[in-house]
């Protein structure tokens, strides 16, 4: 399949008479996601502009923004505001306008490290972190369905990160393999968080308990739930 032509915006382009386009911040799946500004008030706004061929009848950008509202209240979810239709190329395209969050992109973060490793005890506080914000999602029965390194936005904030999820991804109604999949994807955050395979042999036990060689039916066996995750880095015994 040949995939969508990109949008390219440039900077100073304006959207729907009130956006002012100032950066790409990336490009997905389904679309390119844009840093904007309001012009009538100058508060900056994410927008995610949808490619026409992966958005057929605004199916995805109707889903996203449904799951975004149903989610409101979780911490984790970068909170939606409203959409646009607008004309790019004599086409309708649609666009999501949600809040503009700060951050950096893990493998942006992960950059900044030596060896682009964390050490042992701040990965399993990011990974703690990220287990909790899933947990908030599955108790409303919710997934978030394509959960990787590149999803996920994190900032610093002294001791602490402070972390949102983007581009959740409709795999159907959420079912009990959807939750465990996305338990399985927050232990390979991990698992990379710390050096992937290339040093993974040499990782002490408080790691391999939780990564269990990415093998996903060990890991579910042992963690079937975000919070049983939650539970256990909250109460290991460090050796």
């Amino acid at each position: 399949m040949t995939p969508p032509r990109p949008f390219e915006l440039a900077p100073g382009r304006v959207l729907a008479k009130n956006y002012l386009v100032e950066a790409l911040l990336g490009r997905g799946y389904e679309g390119e996601v844009y840093l904007v500004r309001e012009r009538l008030t100058g508060a900056q706004r994410a927008a995610k502009i949808f490619y026409p061929e992966r958005n057929p009848r605004n199916s995805a950008a109707s889903h996203y923004a449904k799951k975004l509202e149903r989610l409101r209240d979780c911490s984790m979810v970068i909170q939606y505001h409203h959409a646009l239709e607008i004309q790019l190329r004599g086409n309708p395209v649609h666009v999501l306008i949600s809040e503009f969050v700060q951050g950096m992109l893990l493998p942006d973060l992960l950059s900044k490290y030596r060896g682009r490793r964390m050490p042992v005890h701040e990965a399993l506080t990011l990974t703690r972190t990220i287990a909790a914000g899933l947990a908030e999602l599955h108790e409303k029965r919710e997934y978030h369905g394509d959960l990787h390194s590149q999803n996920v936005l994190v900032r610093r904030r002294g001791v602490h990160f402070d972390v949102k999820l983007v581009d959740m991804y409709d795999r159907g109604r959420a079912n009990r393999f959807h939750i465990q999949q996305d338990v399985c994807d927050i232990v390979r955050i991990l698992y990379d968080l710390v050096g992937g395979r290339e040093h993974y042999a040499a990782q002490p036990p408080v790691i391999k308990q939780v990564c269990l060689g990415l093998k996903c039916s060990l890991i579910v066996q042992r963690y079937p739930t975000a919070w049983h995750l939650c539970r256990h880095l909250d109460t290991f015994e460090w050796a």
